[in-house]
């Protein structure tokens, strides 16, 4: 088993070897062209681990004999666990169907057809997903008739914030998903 991180130079070749394992994989699929970042990594990892905690309260308050108590802790310690699966979740999905931006609460797909063009642009962008804003690129869509579409990516988010690369790599490769199923118009 290759382990990729025990190398002399410490440079890693798991994003080229991963293009070539999913080479077979079947395009109907909704797929995510990109990793998760390190920082929806963490916050969901501390979420998980709050929920251990959230799963051993309801233990000990089950124990003690107070039943509702132990059913609002249990309801609690999912809804954060479904919280740290669903940040999991979140962001660009690809298929040969169309685009798929998932967020924490709703999911939009749209076809290829109904996308006309995908572009970076600079403008403000929100830091990880917070209010305060910064000037950074975005991966945005424009729609039929004119119609602009939520941002799909930003170089602020929680997978590409301090990496500007993986930034363009997966819009890249967004792109590239768009240029192979778009229908082409006269």
């Amino acid at each position: 088993m290759p382990l990729p991180f025990l190398t002399a130079d410490g440079v890693s070749d798991a994003d080229d070897d991963a293009d070539a394992v999913l080479a077979h994989v079947d395009h109907d699929r909704w797929r995510r062209p990109y990793r998760p970042g390190p920082w929806r990594v963490a916050i969901a990892a501390v979420l998980l681990l709050l929920s251990a905690f959230m799963l051993l309260a309801t233990m000990i308050v089950a124990f003690v004999g107070a039943g509702a108590g132990a059913l609002v802790c249990l309801v609690a310690a999912l809804a954060v666990v479904g919280s740290a699966l669903r940040m999991l979740q979140m962001g660009v999905w690809v298929s040969r169907a169309g685009l798929r931006r998932v967020a924490f609460f709703g999911t939009r797909s749209l076809a290829w057809s109904e996308i006309v063009e995908l572009r970076t642009v600079q403008q403000p962008v929100r830091w990880l997903g917070l209010p305060r804003t910064v000037q950074g690129q975005a991966l945005t869509a424009a729609g039929r008739d004119g119609a602009e579409l939520p941002v799909l990516l930003t170089d602020h988010n929680a997978d590409f914030l301090s990496r500007a690369e993986a930034f363009d790599r997966a819009a890249d490769m967004v792109a590239a998903w768009a240029d192979e199923y778009r229908p082409v118009t006269a």
